[in-house]
C-alpha cells in the first residue's frame, strides 16, 4: 500500500484547506485511516481518524468543531477538511494506515505542509 497525501498550502487564520490522502495498492488491508501533524520542534501528534467501513471517526480535543474527516472507498481516499484554521495549526500533515489485527498506525504517506499566517 501506498499512501499520498495532498492539499496543503499556505493560508492566512480563518480560511481553509482540504487535505486529501490516497491509497493505493492492497488499500483494503486497511482498517483505519488517520491523519497527524507535526509542528515545528514538536512531537508528531494524533489529529483524527476514521474507520475504513464504518465510517467512524475520532477527533482531537484541538480541533473539534472545526475539522472534518471523511473517506471515500470508491476513491481510497481520506479527506481532512479544515476550517477556521489558526497559526498553531502549522505544521507537516501526514495521514496513516492502520492494517486489520493491528493495533498502531504502521502505514506512512509523505507529508503535507500546511502554514497559517497570522
Amino acid at each position: 500500500v501506498q499512501l499520498q497525501a495532498s492539499g496543503g498550502g499556505l493560508v492566512q487564520a480563518g480560511d481553509s484547506l482540504r487535505l486529501s490522502c490516497e491509497a493505493s495498492g492492497r488499500a483494503f488491508s486497511l482498517i483505519r485511516m488517520g491523519w497527524f501533524r507535526q509542528a515545528p520542534g514538536m512531537e508528531r501528534e494524533l489529529v483524527a481518524h476514521i474507520g475504513r467501513l464504518s465510517g467512524l471517526a475520532y477527533y482531537s480535543d484541538f480541533v473539534k468543531g472545526r475539522f472534518t474527516i471523511s473517506r471515500d472507498n470508491a476513491k481510497d481516499t481520506v479527506y481532512l477538511q479544515m476550517n477556521n484554521l489558526k497559526p498553531d495549526d502549522t505544521g507537516v500533515y501526514y495521514c496513516a494506515g492502520q492494517y486489520g489485527g493491528r493495533s498502531n498506525f504502521e502505514k506512512w504517506g509523505q507529508g503535507t505542509l500546511v502554514t497559517v499566517s497570522s
